[in-house]
């Protein structure tokens, strides 16, 4: 019994699953690793805030919050109210402190949308400093978040939801007949259900994020054109690892969408509250460009969103041509179709 346990043992777990395991608890401990890492202790640093006061008190008041411990801010000095409105709408900046030249009472003036966490920084930062100054301040929020966004997260989820198909699908398709596509033609064939699926799956998060909980407005096409960007660029990139590394792109996929790609995304913590390498990886990868743009077509009339669809448009790019070639140029495996799917009758 002894001797057929081990045969057993041996048999279920071959080097291979065992090396696979592996790589599953590497990137279980990489992602447990990337999320604490950037949300133990979200820090301000150098935020954009625009800062408008009296001409004689301006510059000073500028570089005396630009030398502030830590550099929590990125002040820059604006002439009038009116120019630091235009240069949170241009996403410039995430907020602006108006300084009254008639009393004690100043402005802050926020942008929830794009994101509340970096609003609550700001109302932290100027509390002491304007306690010193013996002032008092009053918030404004000029991009509120809508009622079913109530955190300004659901663009985050909504994109990360996106990402997570694209690359799901693409697994669903190569274990289904190999990571690696058998011969180019099998492989347009994968891209062009990766595309119908993108298509589908861009309408149905715009549908559920507007329509069903009312956390995205009104902006169904814009949504759309882009959900589906974002979930073939996610998809066509990961088929494409998949068919250059075989099985171990699936972990590569992983690895850039969720591990690295969720916690740098800017949901709960935009960028200038993170640590310098996530702030500093965020903006390439897919789930940070897609929170990026859904926030710029919510909140800000498609600020943004150019940018982050030329990104994921080199994305899908990539993919597109990674794939198509490693199908040409890799030997290609025969296709053997069981007789009942024949076009031809058989022989009697």
């Amino acid at each position: 019994m002894k001797a057929g346990f081990l045969h057993e043992l041996r048999d279920g777990v071959t080097p291979r699953a065992g090396a696979l395991v592996l790589a599953v608890l590497a990137l279980q401990f990489g992602f447990i690793a990337s999320s604490i890492g950037a949300f133990h202790e979200p820090t301000p640093h150098r935020i954009p805030v625009a800062v408008t006061a009296p001409a004689p008190a301006l510059s000073a008041l500028v570089t005396q919050l630009n030398r502030l411990p830590g550099e929590p801010l990125d002040a820059r000095a604006v002439p009038t109210e009116e120019s630091a409105r235009r240069m949170i709408n241009r996403r410039e900046v995430y907020g602006a402190f108006v300084v009254s030249a008639d009393d004690a009472t100043d402005r802050l003036i926020i942008a929830s949308g794009a994101g509340a966490s970096v609003g609550q920084a700001l109302v932290q930062i100027f509390t002491p400093i304007e306690d010193q100054q013996e002032r008092a301040f009053t918030t404004e929020d000029a991009k509120p978040a809508l009622l079913g966004d109530a955190r300004g997260l659901s663009g985050f989820y909504l994109a990360l939801g996106w990402v997570v198909g694209g690359y799901l699908v693409a697994i669903a398709l190569g274990t289904s007949k190999g990571a690696r596509p058998a011969n180019p033609h099998r492989a347009v064939v994968r891209l062009c259900a990766l595309l119908l699926y993108s298509i589908l799956s861009g309408l149905g998060g715009a549908l559920i994020a507007g329509g069903l909980f009312g956390a995205v407005g009104d902006h169904l096409a814009q949504l759309w054109w882009f959900g589906a960007l974002l979930v073939f660029a996610a998809g066509s990139f990961a088929m494409a690892l998949q068919a250059a590394f075989g099985f171990v792109g699936t972990g590569l996929a992983v690895l850039l969408f969720v591990v690295l790609g969720n916690p740098s995304a800017g949901g709960a913590y935009p960028a200038p509250l993170l640590p310098p390498f996530w702030r500093a990886i965020g903006p390439w990868l897919p789930p940070g460009l897609g929170t990026d743009a859904i926030r710029g077509i919510v909140y800000f009339d498609d600020v943004g969103v150019g940018r982050s669809a030329l990104v994921l448009g080199g994305y899908a790019v990539a993919g597109l041509a990674v794939t198509l070639v490693v199908a040409r140029i890799a030997r290609p495996r025969q296709v053997v179709i069981p007789p009942s799917q024949s076009l031809v009758p058989a022989a009697r």
